[in-house]
């Protein structure tokens, strides 16, 4: 196992990130030595990940990270660099290495009060590892403030630093800094990978790794989460019914009742999972006494974490119902496939019986109006509408075809 195994149907990124991983451990044992670092190198100091969702944009980035950071002796002695079982490689993909920072939104934006630190810290020297990594989650999220901090990072970075910048398209991202990032675009990948990376990595059933893998049309987080999770498959079964029950305005308004509420406790098991957990090691950090009282002057250090909490409560609600409306597309683009009379297996074959119905009980351009429904809510959950207006809209929307 090597940390570039999780990087699925990306052989051409593989590849470039190969080599510049030898190219910086080239630069690195050559300054260590006092020696000229090689004329040419494939390295550079920011890159920017892109590709659309599930392809594994942050994956890769991580991949990189670790391979910049191994201390395998087999990479000394001309080995790729990435062997994942060393102390570099596996502090960086579980996020515990010391000069590998990740910034991710906790809400709709990444505040510049989320960049500020991992900023200042780009300018610092790597304090153990081979290179200090700053990898960027959602860059596609920063704000004008944010994003500009970032970009005085990336217009002047320390010798040894790297930026890894991860935004679903090259336009989602300020263009002062993508014109100072090496781009490099995945591609999703084939439902035969992912299934494969399902019942190797996974032990899936390879009947049930190609169901997920193709009901989830090879985005890769979904797919495990679907195979693994019978929550998920619940979930998915409810809402690929919710086409068939917009009979009426009452119908319509329930299902987006449904939708909504089944979001929102999705987001509200995961904040349980998270949020006690992340308090009491706070409350602990700051010297709380027994009985839970705290120290004089870490009220305000304790607002912010429950600000937090709500932002990443509310975000995840949203990740939530976009989850939804990625099935509901699937399910309306099946129907198109029908109605055109288009060869090729349906995403969502398990529900055949009810997209042959749909297809038979309306025409294509009502199709194409439903799809466009539940892009105009995405959109609006993505500008903070209130996420039962912006779903009832869409179900009113489904029900007129």
């Amino acid at each position: 196992m090597t940390v570039w195994d999780d990087l699925i149907g990306q052989d051409h990124v593989r590849a470039q990130l190969g080599a510049a991983a030898r190219d910086a451990d080239a630069l690195v044992t050559a300054e260590s030595r006092g020696e000229e670092p090689p004329e040419a190198s494939k390295m550079t100091h920011a890159w920017l990940f892109t590709g659309p969702p599930g392809a594994g944009r942050t994956t890769a980035a991580r991949a990189f990270a670790a391979a910049l950071q191994c201390v395998s002796p087999d990479r000394a002695l001309g080995g790729e660099p990435g062997c994942g079982f060393c102390e570099g490689c596996h502090t960086a993909v579980v996020g515990t290495h010391a000069d590998v920072s990740t910034v991710a939104a906790v809400g709709s934006q990444i505040l510049v009060d989320a960049m500020r630190d991992t900023v200042r810290k780009s300018f610092t020297s790597p304090a153990n590892g081979r290179w200090q990594i700053i990898l960027v989650e959602d860059a596609e999220r920063l704000n004008e403030k944010s994003a500009n901090a970032v970009l005085k990072a990336v217009e002047e970075p320390a010798p040894r630093t790297v930026w890894l910048l991860c935004a679903p398209s090259i336009e989602d991202v300020l263009p002062t800094i993508r014109s100072r990032c090496r781009a490099l675009t995945l591609r999703t990948p084939s439902v035969d990978a992912v299934a494969d990376m399902l019942v190797r990595r996974d032990g899936v059933e390879p009947e049930a790794a190609h169901f997920a893998a193709r009901a989830t049309q090879g985005h890769i987080g979904r797919a495990r989460k679907l195979a693994t999770d019978e929550r998920a498959r619940a979930r998915r079964a409810t809402v690929l019914k919710l086409p068939l029950r917009v009979a009426d305005v009452g119908a319509a308004l329930r299902a987006a009742q449904e939708l909504v509420d089944a979001a929102a406790e999705d987001a509200q098991q995961a904040a349980e999972e998270v949020d006690a957990k992340e308090t009491e090691e706070l409350k602990a950090a700051l010297g709380a006494a027994q009985g839970g009282r705290m120290p004089r002057g870490t009220a305000g250090v304790m607002k912010e974490l429950e600000e937090k909490q709500k932002r990443r409560k509310a975000r995840t609600q949203r990740d939530s119902l976009d989850l939804a409306l990625s099935d509901l597309t699937g399910f309306y683009r099946d129907v198109l496939t029908l109605q055109f009379g288009t060869r090729g297996a349906l995403a969502n074959n398990d529900l055949h019986d009810a997209i042959d119905r749909t297809a038979r009980d309306s025409a294509p351009e009502q199709t194409l109006r439903r799809i466009e429904a539940i892009l105009a809510c995405r959109d609006a959950l993505d500008r903070n509408v209130v996420p039962l207006l912006a779903v009832e809209a869409m179900t009113m929307a489904l029900r007129a075809g």
